[in-house]
């Protein structure tokens, strides 16, 4: 999700406030040499698996000792490698090509860079070819800790990818606005509860959401990739979009029209089938007295091989 100023002014006071760095939270003054963010994007991703936490950080513009906010040069947009723009080539480099995001933000006027990254899923995250960790406050390669490897294993294996956060710290007033909590409740045939609570209480009975406490919210990837709005808000969940190819023939070399979804994959899906079977070829049949367009292939066939795709 984009973070507005006041959230990462908030975050970044959060983070600064810990007692020391953790295996997920790494602090910069200037230092941005390439290599060494893409080895720390592997690491850090892999530390917050194993602890637990949605997302890691690597905050610049922190002085490494004291732990106070002193400003920092490096600008990631400005930044190339060659011709090629960092986010670019890190990601080109990571395997799997998890999710990340360069911040900037002003903190009493002092330029702070903020690098939100996803935590490992199903995979330990490379760099290179080479997957890293950190043991205490220190950047290390994750072959030479076999029982640390062992370990991020059994935690990747045993987190669905449902129940994974797609986004953190949302307001209720967020949660409604990104989500299509009308479509829930009428999918499965309930009331609209009255107040905003009823609403939020019956999301999180389900699992698509969960308290934080504080009044803020988590949202699942299952409430999101299922009654998103629109998925680009969920950051790569935009890439499990569903996409509707006509080629021509039966081959798949010439595109005659081509559609992606942006809404999740319960709330479209309606929308979905009608788009099909507009697409499809439809025969006339002519009745006792009157004539009527009836699809040459039955509607709930064509629902079932969408679901089943």
């Amino acid at each position: 999700m984009s973070r507005d100023q006041e959230y990462l002014r908030s975050l970044a006071h959060e983070l600064i406030a810990l007692p020391a760095e953790t295996g997920w939270l790494e602090f910069k003054h200037n230092n941005a040499e390439p290599q060494e963010i893409g080895e720390y994007i592997s690491a850090l991703s892999n530390s917050a698996a194993l602890d637990g936490k949605s997302h890691a950080y690597l905050i610049w513009g922190v002085d490494d000792g004291s732990y106070t906010f002193v400003g920092t040069d490096f600008s990631p947009h400005k930044k190339k490698i060659g011709n090629e723009e960092l986010e670019n080539w890190l990601l080109r480099q990571l395997s799997p090509k998890i999710s990340f995001h360069f911040y900037s933000v002003t903190l009493d006027e002092l330029a702070i860079v903020i690098l939100e990254i996803d935590r490992a899923f199903r995979h330990p995250v490379q760099f290179s070819g080479s997957a890293y960790i950190r043991i205490g406050s220190y950047k290390k390669r994750l072959k030479d800790f076999p029982e640390k490897e062992r370990q991020l294993w059994r935690v990747l294996d045993d987190t669905p990818f449902e129940m994974l956060a797609a986004s953190e710290k949302v307001s209720s007033d967020e949660v409604l606005k990104l989500l299509d909590f009308a479509a829930y409740f009428d999918l499965l045939n309930k009331p609209l509860p009255n107040g905003r609570d009823g609403i939020l209480d019956a999301l999180a009975s389900d699992r698509l959401i969960e308290a934080m406490g504080g009044g803020y919210w988590r949202i699942f990837n299952l409430g999101a990739i299922l009654f998103a709005k629109k998925l680009s808000d969920f950051g790569n969940l935009q890439r499990k979009a569903v996409q509707v190819i006509v080629y021509q023939g039966t081959g798949r070399v010439t595109t005659l029209r081509e559609q992606e979804g942006a809404r999740g994959y319960a709330a479209g899906f309606e929308g979905l089938i009608g788009f099909i079977n507009n697409l499809l070829p439809i025969n006339e049949v002519i009745g006792q007295a009157l004539r009527k367009s009836v699809s040459v292939y039955p509607e709930l066939a064509i629902r079932e091989l969408v679901c089943t795709k």
